[in-house]
């Protein structure tokens, strides 16, 4: 027999739920039946007390002997084993009384009717009999002057009642507590529907399927919302998978590259060792050798740089920096390049903008820009750098060509660590630098975002917290 389902969050909400009602329940019935006696104890008390009238009145009218017959007649009519009618003299003698055949366990308690001559106030008593097996309710008065009366009332109608009422009571808070516990494990189930359903797209996603994604009932509740963080969660996992594979078979391919270059070399040399004289090839490819061992130096640096910036654990060193003069001074070393490349290459820069931020790093990402805003724009093509926001919240920099431009479906890819469209398969470099310049950026509090139309240019803007507005 299978018992899993009684470790399941269902089983044990039913039960805190079952628990919790039977608690209730049993509490409303200790209520209920409390209420209930007190109810018909005082319904008791208000016969014995109409009777204690009653002999007042024929005591007055008949005198004790008329009283003792009174006691006999009302006895009888109401039931000899319903009710009995004794009269005392304070010392506790009893002068008159109903047929007491059925009342011999009943005596006369001498302390109460001490209290009630010393208060002059009626008093009540409930007696269990050893000889009936129920509860009688007795109450002491005077009825004139030196004589009391003792009257008592069988309390077995109204305790069938009160057992009537439990056994009801109890009968109905079965069948409801039954009723509860199913309405309440159909509930549970109901609610935890959407865990179950996130349970089953784990143990998809275990099994190697990172497709599946847990439904949404757009109900905006907890679970809903549970579900799609959850499908969130999946997506990044996704991209992050995805962007791992791509990323190996790029690193795969650009390291492929130089390395497949330093072993021709190496091989070029070794089949001519026999000529001593040729010191200049072997020059060549010890220079080959080690521009190539930089470039894959770089690009590891470069790797390793990114993943730091992403995680948060590159060591920036942020100080007030003037970023104006920086993109300035940058400009002016790509003004040659400009001349050699006949690029019509033109800045305008707001003087005296101050951000924190890490001046090389910043440099770095900047200079990435430019970089490829000149590796991608033909000659007789124009660049245009433009620094503004003086007297805003935020700078924005600003890098126009119009080179070869980027097609839309390419322009979410682009920032992605070795990523190249097919365009600039040809140009050099390893496809890090965007993915730099975004992750310093992004270090730096800001964004970079990129407009593009194959064959019209470009426009990448790096947006930056202004500093200026602090000192204010």
């Amino acid at each position: 027999m299978n018992y899993r389902f009684l470790h399941t969050i269902a089983f044990r909400l039913t039960l805190w739920y079952a628990g919790i009602f039977i608690i209730s329940s049993f509490i409303m019935f200790i209520m209920f039946s409390f209420f209930i006696y007190k109810i018909m104890l005082q319904k008791i008390d208000l016969d014995l007390k109409e009777n204690v009238k009653v002999f007042s009145q024929v005591i007055s009218r008949e005198g004790i002997n008329g009283a003792n017959r009174f006691a006999i007649t009302k006895a009888r009519a109401a039931g000899e084993k319903i009710v009995f009618y004794r009269l005392l003299y304070p010392t506790g003698e009893v002068f008159a009384s109903s047929h007491m055949l059925y009342w011999k366990g009943v005596k006369a308690d001498r302390n109460i009717l001490n209290q009630v001559i010393l208060k002059k106030k009626h008093l009540f008593q409930t007696i269990e009999t050893s000889s009936r097996d129920e509860s009688i309710r007795v109450l002491y008065d005077f009825v004139a002057p030196g004589v009391i009366l003792q009257t008592g009332l069988a309390m077995e109608t109204y305790s069938k009642f009160l057992n009537i009422f439990k056994i009801g009571f109890a009968g109905a808070m079965g069948f409801i507590i039954l009723f509860a516990a199913i309405i309440g494990w159909f509930m549970a189930k109901k609610a935890l529907f959407g865990v179950e359903k996130i349970t089953e797209t784990a143990k998809k996603i275990s099994g190697a399927s990172l497709d599946s994604r847990v439904p949404q009932t757009g109900s905006e509740d907890e679970l809903d919302q549970l579900a799609k963080t959850f499908n969130q969660m999946l997506d990044r996992i996704e991209e992050l998978i995805t962007s791992m594979q791509e990323m190996g078979d790029n690193i795969a391919h650009d390291l492929k590259s130089p390395v497949t270059r330093i072993r021709g070399l190496a091989e070029i040399t070794m089949l001519n060792i026999d000529n001593q004289s040729n010191i200049e090839d072997y020059r060549k490819m010890a220079s080959s050798t080690i521009e190539e061992s930089d470039r894959l130096l770089d690009m590891i640096n470069t790797m390793l740089l990114i993943s730091k910036a992403e995680s948060g654990d590159a060591q920036f060193v942020f100080k007030d920096i003037n970023i104006s003069e920086m993109i300035d001074n940058a400009c002016e070393l790509f003004m040659a390049l400009a001349e050699t490349n006949n690029i019509n290459f033109k800045y305008q820069i707001e003087d005296n903008i101050i951000i924190n931020g890490d001046k090389k790093m910043l440099q770095r990402a900047f200079s990435n820009l430019l970089d490829n805003a000149f590796k991608y724009t033909e000659t007789d093509n124009s660049i245009e750098v433009i620094l503004s926001g003086t007297d805003k919240e935020f700078i924005e920099i600003e890098v126009n060509d119009t080179g070869i431009g980027i097609n839309n479906k390419n322009l979410g890819k682009i920032f992605k660590r070795f990523y190249r469209v097919d365009s600039s398969r040809s140009t050099k470099g390893a496809g890090l630098g965007l993915s730099l310049s975004l992750a310093i950026i992004k270090e730096h509090g800001g964004k970079i975002s990129v407009v593009s139309k194959k064959g019209f240019g470009s426009k990448f803007v790096i947006t930056l917290p202004n500093g200026n507005v602090q000192v204010i």
